[in-house]
């Protein structure tokens, strides 16, 4: 019988391997099943066949998640490899099968690049070569089976199934329902960096019995860093971009962080909620006096794990349905607000005079992204308006995407006011014959989308998700 052909497309590349006679697909879901229920059952049960789960087909389908994550940027910078991976691709796939399972498989150094942070500053990035994001892929594939029995519900970051948005819907639902009189913005400074390897593989050992499997992510984690030609290794920390690192990050945190915050609020006597995304929580107290001496014991906890709290971003504030009564009674004005994954968090009162929480875009964020705008269009000054109009239509639908929640619509319309006053001061710079706002506000309704909300509002979204998440 001919070898059935499995196929997919990365960008303009199309990529076809030999899967076999037989569609393997129910079988592995069958054994992952098995794996994620004998995880869920035996919280103290150390996985020892995790590397089997490791196939060609399970590599093949790391290549095809790799390429998809890509960006369009990334995708053509890395296109070329992927097109050179794919001569002989069955050929390479059970190669580096056959090297994983033997032994044989080394981490190449990853090449380290710098990004720019909303605060000005840079952080690393290690891009990892091609066979080792899709080693990586398929790893992590199966641990997160393993370790998605043991994450809290109220860990958001780098999972199946949840993002951004899930975390602020637990945030409002938290800070609306529970008893929430002082806010807790916690940032851990440079994790990825200082996070100890040692201590990392130890977690990792709790669930993860197969020696394949840990020597993997010792090699990985110890791979060296390539910038500018120059070699180094890694003392501490995982490297950002690296596909397994998000997984590990969770890890981490998950013995460091959420266990420990789980156990000590259940020895105290107000409420404490908890909402964590990343390297990035928000903690909610009913008592001022718990969230200092938590503040104080959370120190501690991280010195211990080599990690350290962000003084410049970590603050305790006074918020919730009482904070601006108690406020203006200390004669301290309107109460503090806090911005989490982009969104600054607001007390606020609705129409019917009850306390709500308003979210709007960032900003800083929104200054930033302005000032991108404001770039482009400069390089772009010469081309055909359809052409930047349609830019700017998708850049605007883009930003729509992810701030158009209820509450926010004033704001993105303000922010589309802006946009059109940037594009028609460069189109007045490029022609002595000055346009009129009156006659470029024809164009500017064409291409610059009106926001409209795109989110439903967060409880009810909430609501409709659990039990798969809350906000405890």
């Amino acid at each position: 019988m001919a070898a059935s052909c499995n196929a997919f497309a990365i960008g303009h590349l199309f990529v076809a391997y030999p899967s076999g006679p037989t569609d393997e697909r129910p079988a592995v879901a069958a054994r992952f099943a098995r794996l994620q229920g004998r995880a869920r059952a035996e919280p103290r049960h150390r996985a020892a066949q995790v590397s089997a789960f490791v196939a060609a087909s399970a590599l093949a389908e790391g290549l095809r998640r790799t390429g998809r994550n890509l960006s369009r940027e990334r995708l053509v910078k890395s296109l070329e490899g992927l097109v050179e991976y794919e001569t002989g691709l069955a050929e390479r796939l059970n190669d580096l099968h056959g090297r994983v399972h033997r032994g044989a498989y080394r981490a190449q150094p990853s090449r380290r690049v710098w990004i720019r942070k909303d605060n000005g500053k840079q952080r690393p990035l290690g891009i990892a070569a091609l066979e080792d994001k899709i080693v990586q892929q398929a790893v992590a594939t199966v641990l997160n089976a393993i370790y998605e029995e043991d994450f809290r519900g109220f860990a958001y970051g780098f999972r199946p199934g949840r993002s951004q948005h899930g975390a602020l819907d637990a945030l409002y639902v938290a800070l609306r329902r529970k008893k929430v009189n002082w806010v807790l913005d916690i940032d851990i400074k440079g994790f990825f960096d200082n996070l100890e390897k040692e201590l990392l593989v130890e977690m990792i050992e709790l669930r993860i019995a197969d020696p394949r499997i840990l020597r993997l992510i010792q090699k990985w984690l110890n791979a060296e860093v390539v910038e500018d030609g120059n070699w180094s290794e890694t003392e501490a920390g995982t490297p950002q971009g690296a596909v397994v690192s998000p997984l590990l990050s969770n890890v981490y945190l998950h013995y460091v962080l959420d266990q420990w915050t789980d156990q000590w609020r259940r020895n105290v006597r107000g409420e404490v909620t908890i909402v964590r995304y990343a390297d990035d929580a928000i903690l909610g107290f009913q008592n001022e006096h718990e969230a200092r001496q938590y503040l104080e014991d959370l120190r501690v906890r991280l010195s211990d794990f080599g990690l350290e709290l962000n003084a410049d971003k970590t603050r305790l504030i006074r918020f919730g349905r009482f904070a601006r009564k108690n406020r203006e009674e200390r004669g301290e004005g309107k109460p503090e607000s806090f911005t989490f994954l982009g969104f600054q968090h607001i007390c606020a009162v609705n129409s019917l005079g009850r306390f709500e929480v308003r979210r709007i875009t960032d900003g800083r964020r929104r200054r930033k992204k302005l000032q991108e705008i404001k770039q482009e269009l400069r390089r772009r000054m010469h081309a055909p308006i359809a052409t930047t109009g349609k830019w700017l239509r998708s850049v605007l639908q883009g930003y729509y995407q992810y701030h158009a929640v209820p509450g926010n619509i004033p704001v993105l319309k303000n922010f589309r006011t802006q946009v059109a006053r940037i594009w028609f001061h460069v189109l007045e710079q490029r022609s002595q014959r000055r346009p009129t706002w009156e006659k470029l506000a024809k164009v500017f309704e064409h291409w610059l989308p009106i926001p409209q909300v795109l989110h439903p509002f967060p409880d009810e979204r909430f609501d409709a998700s659990r039990p798969a998440a809350h906000p405890r």
